[in-house]
């Protein structure tokens, strides 16, 4: 007990050093990077840390909860707009996972299956549970993973705000919800969340928050987004979550993936850049917006940067939680066709 609760004071006291730093220097997405980085930092130094479970899904769902305020009546009547968006986003959901197997079996002789799990991009937890079935080389399938999270986390802040400087100024929010309906939105949050991943439900806590923050504001029972401070520590709290998973992989297990990682991780933003140029020219959206939505990385991170840049909560939330569902169909579809 006394080691698991100093790997959880390790881990928070790093996680809000490292955000309060950075979004002291006015980093885009400060709080998440900073967080990421240093607790990475700490478990390569081989410090014990932990996020405790049931923290890391209040920060979730504060993150969901923040997302879902961005709902409201005028939403809908961008729907039909976004179904256009959304179809890209599977066709480049596809093309990233094949373009993600030719580069890790070709240039770097990985077998056809683990290259699969290591180009799902958005269901680490599935994928590593697949692999540790024997399915696959499951050090390589959590080493690519954690790579692929830990880059997009440091690299897509700071590109998306150079790819579209302005495209975030407009959605920022006016208004600031009060202390009970936000303690009431978590408590619903918590509870819906939790039965949820007694269910399966992939990041049940955040599209608990979502869901039921986005019901409230849009019968008009809610108004405003969460405050400041509340969102601040959802992100340190994902960020030390995120780094802490590198307590797992060893320093030869990374040298060894290194490249291939950075490679895989680079060919995946490269189609992603691609296809969400496409949708945003076909829908006028803000090429930032769309390119958030369409990045290659876990739904709590890249949710969480959609949010920290000021895009519009409602569409980064959407497309991310509709990536999990279409990969649900599509991972088994193509390890199948490997099997024959």
């Amino acid at each position: 007990m006394g080691r698991t609760l100093a790997a959880w004071v390790t881990a928070l006291a790093a996680g809000l050093a490292g955000a309060g730093l950075a979004a002291g220097l006015g980093l885009p997405a400060g709080a998440l990077i900073g967080s990421t980085l240093a607790v990475a930092l700490a478990a390569a130094l081989r410090l014990p840390v932990a996020v405790p479970e049931r923290l890391r899904d209040l920060g979730f769902a504060v993150i969901g909860i923040s997302l879902g305020s961005g709902v409201t009546r005028e939403v809908w009547a961008q729907v039909a707009l976004w179904g256009m968006s959304l179809a890209i986003l599977v066709v480049a959901l596809v093309v990233t996972m094949l373009a993600g197997v030719a580069c890790l079996t070709r240039l770097f002789g990985l077998d056809a299956r683990t290259a699969t799990l290591a180009s799902a991009p958005g269901t680490m937890s599935n994928v590593l549970a697949i692999a540790a079935e024997g399915r696959a080389d499951a050090t390589a399938v959590m080493v690519l993973q954690l790579m692929r999270l830990l880059i997009l986390v440091l690299a897509v802040p700071p590109l998306a705000s150079i790819a579209d400087p302005a495209g975030s100024a407009a959605n920022a929010p006016a208004m600031v919800m009060g202390p009970l309906p936000l303690a009431g939105l978590v408590a619903l949050a918590m509870a819906a969340g939790m039965a949820g991943a007694r269910l399966g439900v992939p990041a049940a806590c955040l599209l608990a928050g979502m869901v039921t923050s986005a019901l409230a504001h849009a019968m008009g029972i809610v108004q405003g987004a969460a405050p400041g401070w509340a969102v601040f520590l959802a992100f340190a709290l994902t960020g030390a979550v995120i780094g802490a998973r590198i307590r797992h992989v060893a320093l030869a297990q990374l040298g060894r993936f290194v490249l291939a990682g950075a490679v895989s991780v680079a060919l995946a933003i490269a189609v992603s850049v691609g296809f969400a140029w496409l949708a945003a020219w076909l829908t006028a959206l803000p090429f930032g917006q769309v390119w958030i939505a369409y990045a290659p990385g876990g739904v709590e991170a890249m949710a969480a940067i959609g949010l920290a840049l000021g895009y519009d909560p409602a569409f980064v939330a959407l497309h991310h939680f509709a990536r999990i569902a279409a990969l649900v169909v599509i991972l088994p579809v193509m390890l199948h066709l490997i099997a024959r």
